[in-house]
């Protein structure tokens, strides 16, 4: 799950939050990457990695959206689906996979995944590994893992299930304004 980073938790520890993005390194335009965290550019959210690197868990929160790609949802929200992937029993195939994504990047031309600027490009070095067990693992994971996310259906117009309030016949069913 995200943690938020918080003024006095920082200061608490003899850093300000200013401190704190300064010393980082900055990864790709939306993410600040430090020892063992990963945080938006905008310093919005946070998350603490534990067993991957925190820069292949910035990359996987950009895989994530290159794969689901919403201009409406949050990379927080991005960040809690991918955020299973930093175990010690995914640790070897993340890290490989990353390796594996950053080296099409490299075939393309760029630095490494994250360095690429142009979405459109993103999604060309994904479809270059779109058949590894890897790519698959992850694209299969966010389904379950974005859409899951109950803040988040409001955004998709999806009211939750409706068995329990006795279904969707008596509750709009039909009450599409598209058509």
């Amino acid at each position: 799950m995200t943690q938020q980073l918080k003024e006095p938790a920082l200061k608490s520890r003899g850093m300000t939050r200013r401190q704190l993005l300064s010393r980082s390194v900055a990864v790709g335009a939306s993410f600040v990457v430090g020892a063992g965290f990963v945080a938006s550019g905008n310093a919005a959210w946070a998350m603490e990695t534990t067993a991957i690197k925190p820069e292949s868990m910035a990359t996987l929160i950009q895989m994530a959206r290159d794969i689901y790609p919403h201009d409406q949802v949050g990379d927080e929200f991005y960040a809690t689906a991918v955020k299973g992937y930093d175990s010690a029993e995914n640790a070897e195939q993340v890290e490989a996979g990353i390796t594996e994504l950053n080296a099409a990047a490299a075939a393309a031309g760029h630095a490494d995944y994250l360095s690429i600027g142009w979405e459109e490009d993103r999604v060309a070095v994904l479809k270059a590994i779109e058949g590894t067990p890897f790519f698959q693992t992850v694209r299969a994971g966010l389904v379950t893992g974005l859409y899951n996310q109950k803040a988040l259906w409001p955004i998709f117009g999806y009211e939750g299930e409706s068995f329990s309030l006795g279904g969707y016949i008596e509750r709009g069913f039909d009450d599409i304004n598209w058509l």
